[in-house]
């Protein structure tokens, strides 16, 4: 099979019965697949009821985003996964221009589509947008997003472009790249999984784009509530872990002492406004990642062995914070 489209379900039978007609309908050629981590609603049933056409993978627990793809995708067969989110509405054509660009640029090894807000189509959204990076200091951002602010799409990022990171609402990515680096960690569970695997991938050589003549629409936040503080816990953790494995020795200290003043700062920024919730979540990633630490360094150990890429032209040298707070860049564009 030349694309498998695999979708990563959790107690989303709602979503599948709205989206999935629209991947189906959509996808011509493709495989489609939904794995189950081990859902306690109907899921598995609406699937069977209505979408025959559907290979389902029931897994046996919620292994959660990132182990639940690894043990899924070890299930399928495909040169292409294109990994979506149950919340996606897929438009006609959406395959085509990421398979061709793949097709035609060997040292591809993943790629992103254009992320439009499906509550707000005229603008991008939050996660993915027209395509992602990262600072200095860890903090993701993306053509069309910085930290809350969203641009309109006025098609100013209509152009194919190199980035760190392809979202893993939609990405496509080679099965061989995805596998040869590891796949995703499991540990994280959920969020900065696909950042992480993205650094790997280019640290090994590998090149990423963003491919805006493919266009979806993306509801975000079906899992877990932006506010909610596990997904801020998880955050936190799993950005800190994400820098500890892929840093250059060089820069270790240097960025994980600023980035211990800027959790602080963020922790009590939190607690001031009344996010206690999300202020004990940052103290708690802190010290999760501290306990983690000595559990990765042969992981760190493994991944620079295997960088060929000294410099990573696609993360950016200046801090975002300073950038969208103290100069008042709040679009990509204005970005050096």
């Amino acid at each position: 099979m030349k694309v498998a489209v695999v979708i990563l379900n959790y107690n989303g039978a709602s979503m599948l019965g709205r989206f999935l007609p629209s991947v189906i309908k959509y996808s011509p050629g493709a495989e489609i697949v939904v794995a189950d981590n081990a859902s306690t609603d109907d899921s598995v049933a609406v699937l069977a009821a209505g979408f025959p056409s559907v290979r389902v993978v029931q897994l046996d627990r919620n292994y959660g985003f990132a182990d639940g793809y690894n043990k899924a995708l070890d299930q399928v067969d495909a040169e292409y996964y294109l990994l979506l989110n149950s919340d996606v509405e897929v438009t006609e054509g959406w395959l085509a221009p990421m398979l061709s660009f793949m097709e035609n640029n060997p040292k591809a090894v993943a790629c992103q589509p254009k992320i439009l807000a499906y509550n707000n189509k005229t603008h991008f959204e939050y996660a993915g947008a027209a395509g992602g990076f990262i600072d200095r200091y860890g903090y993701p951002y993306c053509r069309g997003r910085l930290f809350d602010t969203l641009e309109e799409d006025k098609g100013q990022y209509d152009d194919v472009c190199r980035i760190f990171w392809a979202t893993g609402a939609a990405m496509m990515v080679r099965s061989a790249a995805f596998h040869g680096a590891g796949g995703f960690d499991g540990r994280f569970f959920a969020h900065m999984e696909e950042v992480d695997l993205c650094w790997r991938m280019l640290a090994r050589g590998g090149e990423i784009y963003a491919v805006p003549g493919s266009k979806v629409y993306h509801v975000g936040g079906a899992t877990l509530n932006k506010s909610n503080p596990h997904k801020t816990f998880l955050n936190f953790r799993n950005n800190l872990l994400m820098l500890y494995k892929n840093l250059p020795a060089a820069e270790l200290r240097g960025v994980m002492r600023v980035r211990a003043v800027l959790d602080y700062v963020a922790a009590f920024k939190f607690l001031l406004t009344g996010a206690w919730g999300d202020f004990k979540a940052v103290i708690r990633a802190r010290r999760e990642y501290k306990r983690m630490r000595g559990e990765y360094r042969s992981v760190r150990e493994q991944n620079l062995a295997m960088a060929v890429v000294p410099v990573i032209k696609e993360r950016a040298a200046f801090s975002l914070l300073w950038q969208y707070y103290m100069k008042r860049k709040k679009y990509f564009s204005q970005l050096k």
